[in-house]
């Protein structure tokens, strides 16, 4: 466990309890983890749900790995520290807004299974789930869709996952969606259903709309 530097600090605790915020809302605050490889849906997948969601009332925001790197995680590069520290800084952000009693969707490819794991453990059981975007190498690299692959093959980027760094896959995923097998309404709706199962939404929300 990381020991804040700061010395003579208390947490400080809301008046408004996570269940009045979730009460309100309608549904439970959760934590949606995608991971996978560059290129296996992570993204456009969280988007999608995050857009379904959004459409039926609920209160939910994705973080988009670039994103993060433009502002909160601008100081990291992708060395194996600084790739455990991008996703340690999420994690923290993640679970705020989770006690806000949002639904937070994150989309990294979070290579490593003990910084998920980290992440995990910050929050109740039951409040995080890892939903691995499986999708094959080679389609990953066909679909390519910022050309990323193409680099590494080069040798333009350095310490590219799939490539020259490892993918550790999720042993024990919440759901595993194969991106590559269904359609992106399929993927979708798999993510909606797994919700529902959970009870973190109610089942009006999971059902197929025209």
């Amino acid at each position: 466990m990381n020991i804040p530097k700061s010395r003579n600090i208390t947490w400080s605790h809301s008046d408004i309890k996570r269940s009045d915020r979730e009460q309100r809302n309608g549904h439970k605050g959760a934590i949606l983890w995608f991971t996978g490889l560059s290129g296996s849906g992570k993204s456009t997948l969280a988007k999608r749900v995050e857009k379904a969601l959004f459409a039926r009332g609920c209160q939910v925001y994705v973080l988009d790995g670039d994103n993060i790197r433009f502002g909160l995680n601008r100081d990291l590069g992708f060395s194996p520290e600084d790739r455990t520290e991008n996703i340690r800084r999420i994690g923290e952000v993640a679970k705020l807004m989770m006690d806000a009693g949002m639904i937070t969707l994150t989309a990294f490819i979070s290579p490593y299974r003990r910084d998920r794991d980290a992440n995990r453990e910050l929050v109740p059981e039951g409040d995080f789930l890892e939903i691995f975007c499986k999708c094959d190498l080679a389609e990953c690299e066909r679909r390519d869709p910022k050309g990323l692959y193409k680099k590494a093959r080069a040798g333009e980027i350095p310490q590219f996952t799939g490539i020259s760094a490892p993918y550790e896959e999720p042993l024990n995923p919440e759901l595993v969606v194969a991106t590559d097998e269904h359609s992106p309404d399929e993927c979708v709706q798999l993510v909606l259903d797994e919700l529902v199962r959970r009870g973190i939404v109610p089942a009006e929300v999971a059902a197929p709309r025209d």
